[in-house]
């Protein structure tokens, strides 16, 4: 998932940022309006994290620039504004929720892994091929039972992948959901996760195929 942080804060940005790459996310970071103007303009988010008390500007109008937009993003405000009109506002411009500040990191991750399964629709949240399974609400990987270690992007990979199983997923594709404007991947970089991704894969009765020119595909046997 591809996630925009719009915060001024560079202590809270930052431990925002974490909290979303440990999910698998891959994050940009904008201090302010203009900036998260233009970011949006070149990238299609499906999870934006909306600090309301900006420097010199509101964040509620980057909110009601997305929903004029028409784009199915999912927005979770974050912000110091504990009021209840603060709150009812912000829903109904189109927020799909509301945490105030101070939080525990806990909680947010919960709030984020239930955005994450309302913009997929997902009913059954255990993706099986063969012997793998994996969790999108936990994002555990296993294989025959057994757990698989992986780091964030492997694991971000694996389940851009496994949600796609049985189609090509392009390699573009790969690339803008792994890779933030602040740390961009090259086509080699996707190869040598793929490699690692087959490693670990092997006796699970799945194969990761290249289709080559284009992109990867999940499948079982």
């Amino acid at each position: 998932m591809r996630s925009l942080i719009v915060e001024d804060n560079p202590g809270i940005a930052a431990g925002i940022q974490r909290s979303l790459e440990g999910l698998g996310h891959a994050v940009d970071r904008a201090a302010s309006l203009p900036e998260a103007l233009d970011l949006a303009a070149v990238a299609d988010y499906e999870l934006v994290v909306l600090d309301l008390n900006l420097r010199n500007d509101d964040g509620l109008d980057f909110l009601r620039h997305l929903r004029r937009s028409g784009k199915a993003v999912a927005v979770l405000i974050l912000t110091a504004r504990s009021g209840l009109q603060d709150r009812v506002r912000g829903l109904d411009l189109g927020a799909d929720d509301y945490l105030v500040k101070p939080f525990e990191l806990a909680e947010f991750e919960a709030r984020i892994r239930a955005l994450a399964r309302r913009l997929g629709g997902v009913e059954a949240p255990l993706i099986r091929l063969g012997l793998l399974s994996f969790d999108i609400v936990s994002r555990e990987a296993r294989v025959d039972g057994v757990a698989l270690d992986m780091p964030a992007r492997e694991r971000a990979l694996l389940q851009l992948l496994a949600e796609n199983a049985g189609s090509v997923v392009p390699k573009e594709r790969i690339t803008a959901r792994l890779s933030g404007f602040d740390d961009e991947l090259t086509p080699n970089a996707i190869e040598i996760y793929v490699h690692r991704l087959r490693k670990r894969l092997d006796g699970s009765g799945c194969q990761l195929r290249t289709a080559r020119g284009l992109g990867y595909m999940l499948d079982a046997g």
